[in-house]
């Protein structure tokens, strides 16, 4: 059998027909036996993981990354499309009209007879044919169609934004705030009364671990109620935290070198002392700024 590897070779440009191309190389009998193996279970973490990354990218600012990400975003699509093209279910250019087609039905304000004035109205239009294509009856349908797959802080930030539409909302940020502190409560009235029933034999642990888990799941939801209201991505700003985090932690640690102390032999107190220092050094550098 003739080997066609030769016929891709490094250029500048390429066009999107030579990448598809190049993918349906990569999974012939003459190409990759590692693209070859994949099924679109076994590759379905990589599309979440290169979105991530893009995101990570945008972030950043830099276009050079951001147009490298979205390049691994891009091949991720044309790789789930090669396979559904070898299988017959469908193919690229499938993917295309299915998009296009959304586009045009969705936009009624522009390719249909339906009015808006904002970007706000757009997006009503938009969940109303989405909803109609979809054909979902009622709205605790559109919140079941929320996918499972996202992140459970990003879904139940779009749970609970579907369930607005229908009015099932605070009428402002002190309702949610005031179900975190009585959430909270729930939480240290769990873990008393848990702990005394597995004390006495009247359940196992756990069970009693599924109870608290139950009142923490509680706490969360409330918490991201509350970043809603306050218009937070609770996503984004947990993320942001944590590198936040590993940014103060990574200079703690630098901190606790340079003064010749070993953080596995410290108090807390040491450690906070420590942290506190850092805090107030980024504080003074972004005061320069």
């Amino acid at each position: 059998m003739t080997n066609n590897s030769e016929k891709f070779i490094i250029k500048d440009k390429y066009s999107m027909e030579e990448l598809r191309e190049l993918m349906a190389f990569l999974r012939s009998p003459q190409g990759c036996p590692w693209d070859r193996e994949q099924s679109h279970d076994s590759i379905k973490k990589n599309l979440l993981e290169e979105a991530y990354e893009a995101i990570d990218a945008i972030d950043s600012e830099q276009p050079e990354r951001i147009c490298d990400e979205l390049g691994d975003v891009l091949m991720q699509v044309v790789f789930h499309a090669q396979m559904a093209a070898e299988e017959q279910k469908f193919n690229f250019d499938d993917v295309i009209s299915g998009i296009c087609r959304k586009l045009i039905s969705r936009h009624t304000h522009i390719f249909g007879d339906d009015n808006s004035g904002s970007a706000s109205e757009v997006l009503d239009l938009w969940e109303k044919n989405k909803k109609k294509e979809k054909g979902l009856s009622s709205q605790s349908q559109v919140l079941k169609d929320v996918p499972r797959s996202l992140p459970a802080l990003q879904r139940s930030y779009k749970v609970q934004q579907k369930a607005a539409k229908s009015g099932f909302d605070w009428a402002d940020k002190y309702g949610p705030l005031g179900k975190i502190h009585e959430e909270l409560d729930e939480i240290a009235r769990a873990e008393v009364e848990t702990e005394t029933a597995v004390r006495n034999g009247q359940m196992s642990k756990e069970q009693a671990g599924r109870i608290v888990a139950g009142e923490v799941g509680d706490f969360l939801f409330a918490a991201v109620n509350y970043a809603r209201h306050l218009q937070v991505q609770p996503e984004m700003a947990l993320s942001g935290s944590t590198e936040k985090f590993i940014r103060r932690f990574a200079s703690v640690e630098d901190l606790a070198r340079v003064e010749g102390l070993n953080m596995e032999e410290m108090s807390l107190a040491e450690l906070d002392s420590l942290w506190d220092r850092v805090k107030l050094a980024e504080k003074e550098k972004q005061d320069e700024t």
